[in-house]
């Protein structure tokens, strides 16, 4: 359950904090009727998720090029809405033009849908798809739970991140949420890359993938550079306004006075949405942190029990290998070690396949929680999926069940070690 939880939420949280820059920059501009367009694709994303996720439920499309593509796109609005702020920005002088407004105008107007849509509809179409994977048993239905959780933090977080930098100082604002994109973008990008590479949409090597898979796999840094970021745009201004002193006290009058209360009021509120910002920002760093090293303490290598060929075969019993980890084994073929993978998958299959992918080479998988992960891209493969070709999934292996043992031919060992190393 916490595992889904945190998830979901950092997924949450980096598209809440889109949603919620995009509405605090319509609110600078003073053009608080384009929030309905925000609130469109919104809803439109939600619609869509869904719809998505039911077609690609019920078809043989490949979700992690679909995914790609969206990441790719998702990155070119995301640096078109860089271009537009650094251009305003430049522009202020104090006040804000009535120009300014034109950048969410016009064609920009479809642009602005777009960008709203596209960002929604990436994290909506993954929490859709697991949602509807989930079947109601005893395990499953906390991991549904965690999601669930995990979606409406995010939520709050959204409206208490928008609810508190409501005032923030334009400039500042420009800077700090520069920021924050110009990482959203570079994950964007790094990750769409990745998604495709893996699935050879795109060419890739071993040290491209040893390169950004990492990086896509440890998405924490990002996340956690940017929700820090949010929260110390919200802190840092909430102190300059405190050091400015309090207003001097209006002359006599009920009007002054119920407006001096009425300033109170607000300053108060404005400082309690803000503190709730941070506060929760210190609590979510803490807890995927903390899931972080957890995930870190299970990447080594399970040690290869050594086989021998016999007059050509090697047999392995299947109950040595029911119990849904994943067990490595490794032969000496021409005075090479080869290693290979035998795994229960959820179906209850049991496949053979080398410790090794086209992409990457025989650098080893490992089980961390419900999914195998790829040594040197840190690639997750979904365990549905193993002994099926393609993109960093381990290289199939040629094998045979009689009765209780598992049967390997000397010969399918070798021909998929010499595909493995080319």
């Amino acid at each position: 359950m916490l595992q889904a939880l945190i998830v979901t939420l950092r997924e949450g949280v980096e598209a809440a904090l889109i949603v919620g820059i995009t509405l605090a920059y319509l609110s600078k501009i003073q053009r608080p009727e384009l929030r309905r367009v925000v609130y469109a694709a919104l809803g439109a994303a939600f619609v869509c998720s869904i719809g998505v996720a039911v077609v690609l439920s019920r078809t043989q499309f490949n979700q992690d090029i679909f995914e790609g593509w969206v990441m790719l796109v998702a990155a070119l609005f995301v640096i078109s809405m860089i271009w537009f702020m650094s251009r305003a920005a430049k522009r202020l002088k104090g006040e804000i033009e009535g120009r300014v407004g034109g950048l969410a105008t016009g064609g920009r107007t479809f642009g602005l849908f777009l960008f709203v849509f596209l960002m929604v509809l990436r994290e909506g179409v993954e929490t859709v798809l697991i949602l509807a994977a989930v079947e109601f048993n005893s395990s499953q239905l906390l991991s549904f739970m965690g999601t669930l959780i995990g979606v409406l933090l995010a939520v709050v977080f959204g409206v208490m991140f928008v609810k508190g930098s409501i005032r923030i100082d334009l400039r500042r604002f420009f800077r700090i949420t520069t920021v924050i994109l110009v990482f959203v973008a570079a994950q964007l990008l790094v990750s769409g890359l990745h998604e495709l590479s893996e699935n050879g949409v795109l060419p890739s090597s071993r040290e491209e993938m040893a390169l950004i898979g990492p990086i896509v796999r440890n998405d924490l840094f990002f996340f956690v550079t940017i929700l820090a970021l949010a929260a110390l745009m919200v802190l840092f201004d909430q102190r300059r306004r405190q050091g400015d002193g309090a207003p001097p006290p209006p002359s006599g009058g009920t009007n002054s006075r119920a407006l001096q209360r009425k300033a109170l009021w607000s300053a108060r509120k404005e400082r309690l949405w803000s503190t709730a910002v941070y506060t929760c920002s210190f609590i979510f760093i803490v807890l995927v942190t903390a899931q972080f090293i957890y995930a870190k303490s299970t990447t080594s290598l399970s040690p290869a029990h050594e086989v021998a060929f016999t007059a050509g075969e090697v047999s392995i019993p299947v109950s040595e290998v029911s119990d849904g980890e994943l067990h490595r084994y490794s032969a000496k073929l021409d005075g090479q070690e080869v290693r290979f993978l035998i795994f229960k998958k959820p179906d209850g299959k049991i496949v053979t396949v080398l410790d090794a992918c086209q992409i990457c080479g025989p650098v080893g998988f490992y089980k961390s929680g419900n999914q195998i992960i790829c040594k040197n891209c840190s690639a997750p493969v979904n365990p549905q999926s193993m002994g099926q070709p393609g993109g960093c999934n381990p290289i199939p292996l040629k094998s045979s069940i009689n009765g209780e043992q598992i049967t390997i031919s000397q010969a399918d060992l070798s021909s998929g070690a010499a595909t493995s190393t080319k």
